[in-house]
């Protein structure tokens, strides 16, 4: 008797199966931008822009070559210098703080709180006196919406507004998510998000964004992007950058803009399905009642000791997991020596043990979720 054949690998992030929906769109698309041969500042590239700006409820956006340099362009048109202190959540991807030193800045690390994993406002408050006593001036504050959740903006501009800080939102996971039915580029003096391919909204390579409603804040950005050009290209009027998001990104976003909403709703009914199922074996996802959360990564809160064996478990059964983020910044060897909010960073460092993210995207169906639910409770039993 010969045993049955194991199921099929479960992808982490299906871009496959969206490829498959979009079909010739795609491929139209990306070949309109071959035959005309304009594949740096093609008209797809504006017209991206226009639909992202009214996608967002800005007046301004300014595509460019990533995530991480939109947040780079944005604290340079922002004249962020040495001396400057720059506060950023710990548990986050490293693209939040490294953008700080490049301008000779000094990121000041700040605590999460415990069931948003977003930036906890009391420890800003907090590392706003750690670095006026390291003899920093507070400038910006980059809260992040992590995993696709804003983070608490009611706590967040009320401190900044109180200290005189700039509020640069680090968006990269949250785009499509809303806070107080506000989409996440319209909160703040600027906010910046990410196309990587892995993102809720990913182009098919590198990209970004820049979203403000600052006229004369989006001109600077624009000659930042061209290498700090003023009248034309051979006229440099301050430093800049190369940043800008080549043409087939831009062609190959407006398709997939066109379906976005849709897929935010499917990624929002498969959380709750998965919430649903694993509350009683887990610590599944809160979002705030104030947020609309865009469902970048899902991640379950387990008991410390559980992860890896869990993690084991479900690659056996072809299921794959991600811990985001096993070390959090501020113990970063990189990063280390930047002062933070405390000589710890309890949550941080306690869900640096804890958290684990599942099979997350728009094309999950219903059988292929049961049978991840089912493998994380037969998992979880076996650690119990």
């Amino acid at each position: 008797m010969t045993s049955p054949a194991p199921a099929a690998p479960v992808p982490f992030i299906d871009l496959a199966t969206q490829r498959a929906r979009l079909g010739a769109r795609i491929d139209e698309a990306v070949m309109s931008v071959v035959n005309s041969a304009r594949f740096i500042n093609g008209p797809e590239v504006a017209v991206l822009e226009q639909q992202l700006a009214t996608f967002a409820g800005v007046e301004h956006v300014v595509s460019c070559s990533s995530g991480t340099d939109a947040l780079a362009m944005i604290l340079m048109a922002w004249g962020v210098k040495a001396g400057d202190a720059v506060f950023c959540p710990a548990f986050t991807f490293c693209a939040t703080a490294e953008v700080v030193p490049y301008l000779g800045a000094t990121p000041v690390f700040v605590d999460v709180i415990e069931d948003t994993f977003n930036m906890d406002p009391e420890s800003l408050e907090a590392a706003i006196q750690v670095a006026r006593e390291h003899g920093l001036e507070p400038k910006v504050v980059i809260p992040v919406d992590l995993f696709g959740q804003p983070a608490d903006y009611d706590a967040i501009l009320t401190i900044a507004a109180a200290h005189d800080l700039k509020v640069l939102c680090d968006t990269a996971q949250g785009f499509g998510g809303s806070w107080h039915n506000r989409r996440t580029g319209s909160i703040g003096d600027a906010a910046a998000t990410s196309f990587f391919p892995a993102k809720p909204l990913g182009a098919y390579g590198d990209g970004g964004a820049i979203f403000t409603d600052n006229a004369e804040l989006a001109a600077v950005l624009r000659s930042i992007r061209e290498h700090g050009q003023g009248v034309d290209r051979y006229q440099n009027v301050r430093i800049g950058m190369t940043a800008r998001l080549d043409t087939v990104q831009a062609a190959v976003l407006i398709e997939k803009l066109a379906i976005f909403e849709d897929e935010l709703a499917a990624r929002d009914r498969i959380a709750k399905r998965y919430n649903a199922a694993l509350k009683d074996v887990a610590g599944v996802p809160f979002v705030d009642p104030r947020a609309f959360s865009s469902w970048a990564q899902y991640t379950l809160r387990l008991r410390p000791g559980v992860r890896d064996g869990l993690a084991e478990h479900l690659k056996g059964q072809g299921i794959p997991t991600a811990v985001y983020y096993r070390v959090p910044m501020h113990l970063q060897p990189a990063y280390r020596h930047f002062p933070a909010a405390g000589a710890i960073l309890p949550v941080c460092e306690g869900l640096a043990e804890q958290g684990i993210s599942l099979p997350m995207h728009p094309y999950l169906d219903e059988a292929t979720q049961d049978r991840i639910i089912d493998a994380v409770r037969v998992g979880l039993a076996r650690t119990a």
